[in-house]
């Protein structure tokens, strides 16, 4: 009798361990490997024309092809190399129109190590603004009747030693851009834009985001 009524007390003791080491190895899982001031990481972004694109991205890349009303935003991200390779994570740069959430559709890209980015999103990054609500554009935006869409691209960056990164990105001028326009657009101004990086685990942890500017 006394070994029935000492098994529900042997079950509570052993759900809390179990509870206590998924804690612990949330927290160990999530924990990031470094931080921001890790990379000191230096920025900007400034207005171009096609020849200056072209000339800062080199001759092994196309600049983004720029109409009549189109604005082209040429940014350097650059960072010394983390106490960690990434190791399957990866950090994605964003670029975005604060006014509605947009990021460019189309990137041109130079960096020592090309075959390392990437244009485009994760599913993952749509964690971010969770997090950090100042960076809502990193995720998917509304667009009416309760639907959410991407916008636009990041740049995703899946080796550490791809640092200067150089990018052009190009904003379109549309005639009567509307809620469901799913790319920023131009005008736009150098304080409409937003800057910045974030780095994310093998397993899509959001580890941390920082700023760059705007």
């Amino acid at each position: 009798m006394r070994w029935r009524r000492s098994r529900p007390v042997v079950a509570v003791v052993a759900v809390v361990a179990v509870v206590a080491a998924l804690a612990g190895w949330r927290w160990w899982h999530n924990r990031p490997p470094y931080g921001p001031e890790a990379l000191a990481l230096r920025s900007s972004l400034t207005f171009v024309t096609y020849q200056e694109a072209q000339a800062a991205l080199g001759a092994q890349v196309h600049a983004p092809a720029a109409n009549d009303g189109d604005q082209l935003v040429l940014g350097r991200v650059s960072w010394q190399a983390p106490p960690k390779p990434l190791d399957g994570g990866w950090f994605a740069i964003f670029l975005i129109d604060k006014r509605n959430d947009r990021r460019p559709g189309v990137f041109g890209l130079s960096a020592p190590r090309p075959q390392a980015l990437s244009i485009g999103s994760h599913g993952a990054e749509n964690r971010i603004p969770e997090r950090y609500p100042w960076l809502r554009g990193a995720g998917d935006v509304p667009v009416g009747d309760g639907t959410w869409r991407g916008s636009g691209n990041r740049v995703g960056v899946f080796d550490e030693a791809a640092s200067p990164l150089t990018f052009v990105a190009r904003f379109p001028h549309l005639e009567a851009p509307d809620q469901e326009t799913l790319v920023a657009t131009a005008p736009v101004a150098m304080s409409d834009l937003l800057l910045a990086l974030a780095y994310l685990g093998p397993d899509g942890q959001v580890y941390w985001a920082q700023r760059l500017s705007g």
